[in-house]
Parts: C-alpha cells; sequence; structure tokens
C-alpha cells in the first residue's frame, strides 16, 4: 500500500496517523519548465489498524515535516524544506516553510531561513494557496492520488481492479520551487517526519519510492524508519529474503533486485519530463504495476487499477477532498499572498 500505514502491524508510527508518510512526487510545473512540484503525502484519513477515522486535525502541531535533497550523491541531504504546523481558534492551522542548506540540511532540527510563514491549511473543497518570491506553497486535506487494489494484493495478488484508496483523503504539503533552487542536474529526493520525544527530535517514519517498507517487519522496520538513506546497504539482505519469499528468485537474483531498490531516494532530473522510476513520480504514474511485477518476479505484471480522474490541471494539482471539513483560514498573511482554487 505505497507507505500508507507504514508503523507496527499496519499502525501509524508513534502510533499517530499525522506522522504517517504515504507518498512522494516529483516533477517538472506544468506550464512552467523553470520550476518543480514536489509532494509530500501524509495522514491518511481512514485507518486499518485500528480501523476507522483517524483525526480531524490535519497536521500534528510540534511535528516537522521535511523534503530533503542529496545534490551531490551521497545519499546525505545538502538542502531541506521544513514545514511546522501550529494550531489556532476553532482547529485552523497554519503553516511555516523553511529552508536549511549545507551540513545543517542532514540534522534533525526544525531551524531554518524561513520562506513563508501563516499559510492557512485548507480544510474543505477549495485549495488554499500561499506564495512568497518564487514560491508556491500548499497544506490541507486532499483526495488521495495513491491507487491500487489492497484486498487483491492481500489475497495472495488476485487482484479485481477494485481500488482500495478511490474514496479515501490524505493530508498534502504541495511546494513549487524554482529549480535554481534545487541544482541544475539530478538530485535525489525523500521525505521524513520528525517528532518531538522528551525535548529530542526522533525520526518517526521517511521514504521515497514507493511499497519499500512491505520487505520489512518487526525490528528491522522499526530500524529502516528511523535510518538514513545513506546507510540502506544494510537492509539489502532482508529486502532480498522477501524477494525469495514472495517471487521465488535464487539468492542472488534476489540480491541483485534488491541493490536496484536501494537507498530509498527518488532519482530526480527537473529538466527533464517525469516518469517513474526513471524520472521523479507523477501523480498519474503506475507505480504499483511495476511493484507487483518485482514482487512476483513478472508473474503477475497489474492489478487492473488505473490512476483517479480528480487531479486537478492547476496547482496543486491533487483533487479537492471527498470529505468537507468546515474550518476557515486563519487570516495570516505576513510575507504571502493568498489565493484558492
Amino acid at each position: 500500500m505505497s507507505h500508507h500505514y507504514s508503523g507496527p502491524d499496519y499502525g501509524f508510527p508513534h502510533g499517530d496517523a499525522r506522522l504517517d508518510l504515504t507518498d512522494v512526487y516529483a516533477f517538472p510545473s506544468p506550464g512552467n519548465p523553470g520550476k518543480s512540484i514536489l509532494i509530500m503525502n501524509v495522514h491518511p484519513a481512514v485507518g486499518v489498524n485500528p480501523q476507522g477515522p483517524t483525526t480531524p486535525e490535519p497536521f500534528a502541531p510540534g511535528a516537522v515535516y521535511e523534503l530533503k535533497i542529496d545534490i551531490n550523491g551521497d545519499s546525505v541531504a545538502d538542502l531541506a524544506y521544513r514545514v511546522l504546523f501550529s494550531s489556532g481558534e476553532s482547529g485552523a492551522q497554519s503553516a511555516t516553510l523553511r529552508r536549511v542548506e549545507g551540513a545543517q540540511a542532514a540534522g534533525m532540527s526544525s531551524d531554518g531561513q524561513t520562506v513563508l510563514e501563516g499559510a492557512p491549511v485548507s480544510m474543505g473543497q477549495d485549495a488554499w494557496i500561499a506564495e512568497a518570491g518564487d514560491y508556491r506553497f500548499f497544506a490541507g486535506w486532499r483526495s488521495d492520488s495513491f491507487f491500487f487494489d489492497t484486498l487483491g494484493a492481500l489475497n495472495n495478488l488476485r487482484f479485481t481492479g477494485e481500488d482500495f484508496f478511490a474514496e479515501k483523503d490524505v493530508c498534502s504539503i504541495v511546494l513549487e520551487v524554482p529549480n535554481s533552487a534545487l541544482s541544475a542536474k539530478r538530485v535525489g529526493l525523500w521525505c521524513r517526519t520528525l517528532d518531538s520525544v522528551g525535548g529530542s527530535w526522533i525520526q518517526a517514519d521517511r521514504g521515497a519510492l514507493p511499497s519499500q517498507s512491505v520487505f520489512l517487519t518487526g525490528e528491522k522496520k522499526a530500524a529502516y524508519l528511523a535510518g538514513e538513506p545513506a546507510d540502506d546497504a544494510r537492509f539489502v539482505a532482508v529486502f532480498a529474503h522477501s524477494l525469495e519469499h514472495a517471487g521465488g528468485y535464487t539468492p542472488e537474483q534476489a540480491t541483485r533486485v534488491a541493490q536496484t531498490l536501494l537507498p530509498d531516494i527518488l532519482s530526480f532530473d527537473p529538466n527533464e519530463p517525469a516518469a517513474y522510476p526513471a524520472n521523479g513520480r507523477t501523480l498519474s504514474d503506475d507505480v504499483m504495476d511495476r511493484f507487483v511485477s518485482i514482487l512476483s518476479n513478472g508473474k503477475v505484471t497489474r492489478d487492473n487499477v488505473g490512476a483517479h480522474d480528480d487531479l486537478l490541471a492547476v496547482f496543486p494539482y491533487l483533487g479537492p477532498p471527498h470529505i468537507l471539513r468546515s474550518v476557515e483560514p486563519n487570516g495570516k498573511e505576513s510575507m504571502l499572498r493568498l489565493s484558492s482554487v
């Protein structure tokens, strides 16, 4: 299920749905070749363990939602965008976006140069968009763009084409950035959530490529979610073991395939068209057909589910949420311009 429900036993990291990273996307900004769109989806609106709706509050105040960017190919972040949320009256939330470069980008912190602050979090159908300089920003509830026959996967890959996520919502952070703020060449991307525990930052979840955590269980999964891409080689053996079991790979084949899945970083060249897995990931890329093909060693190649038809042609590109939520923007407009679609 992509990276949904990545905590223990299909639960949530640290028991908090708001910290659950679901998907990462990166693609050139449509109609604007000088900019890129980076998307971090979190917080499934419906849980499976425990079952039922999660909290209506979109993001966790006191947490950090972070996009990491490796510029020189060493799997260590050279640039990071950090988003923090505060709560106001009647449950309204606002966001602050910060940018940090150099050695500090690889650390755990809420610090950074403020790009914008006071951006209202969208709760309803309208997408409240904040602008500051060359940046555009959105945060709030959206229709989940991920598509997959989850029940078919749980039934030994016997797919019926029923999309488990067709009417599900998630919370999205969407950032339009000038390419000059990234790099003139290919970069590596991943996202993570940080939780404040006892006055210290603890990494709750991280990921980039879809469905990586499926290969891990128990202590290995916890270590993976708390780890860094630069150390992902230590998980090749456990990935390979899962591939042997699920797809009937030989040990040598499984190791070779596992090495192509790690480190868990999404490769993206903003100067080229996006298409997963070669370059970034668009909202309509059928990543799970590729995943089931790898998992089954080519025995199953598709789940018969296609992209959602509620995607927008304009920023923030994700469709409106299926459930109406009525909190209005908090009115803060410092350092930004607001609009809605």
